[in-house]
């Protein structure tokens, strides 16, 4: 069969496989969790669509389909408590290289970002994730926590998601 032996062992050697798969050995791809309000569950899984086609791997929620069917879901206190949402979401970004918060504008705030993103922000800085935010942060008027996000460090895409390629 040739020095390889298959194309499966072909494909799996690493300068090929970035071909083949879509990625290139400058700009390695990343597995990021979606975080935000599901407010916005409809916006996260065109997202993760997005960030699929750029060559990541992206992670919703678990309660996100759940969510899209039935948005009365998002303030169901025993439901998520069944279903341990926040400890699985935070799993998820604990096995990430980073997270990218949704903030859509939200009870008129631009920007906005609640309890459980900020939650979720706070366990990407504590594992050294790296944290993109899609548009700029609310204003600290607006959320008082505006500051703490900004300790964070994280990376403002301008509300283009392409831009996280910058930093792949």
């Amino acid at each position: 069969m040739g020095t390889f032996g298959s194309v499966a062992q072909l494909v799996e050697q690493l300068p090929l496989k970035q071909l083949v798969l879509g990625s290139s050995p400058s700009r390695p791809t990343m597995k990021i969790t979606i975080c935000g309000s599901m407010h916005f569950a409809k916006e996260m899984l065109e997202v993760q669509k997005l960030l699929e086609e750029l060559g990541h791997e992206a992670i919703i929620p678990l309660d996100t389909h759940d969510c899209l069917k039935n948005p009365e879901l998002n303030s169901n206190l025993e439901w998520g408590m069944n279903l341990n949402i926040d400890k699985d979401h935070f799993n998820k970004i604990e096995s990430s290289d980073a997270i990218l918060v949704l903030n859509y504008p939200k009870n008129n705030i631009k920007g906005y970002i609640g309890g459980s993103s900020l939650m979720e922000i706070a366990v990407a800085r504590h594992f050294d994730k790296k944290i993109f935010i899609l548009h700029d942060l609310p204003n600290e008027d607006q959320v008082r926590y505006a500051l703490e996000i900004k300790v964070t460090r994280p990376i403002i895409l301008n509300g283009d998601i392409s831009n996280i390629n910058n930093y792949s």
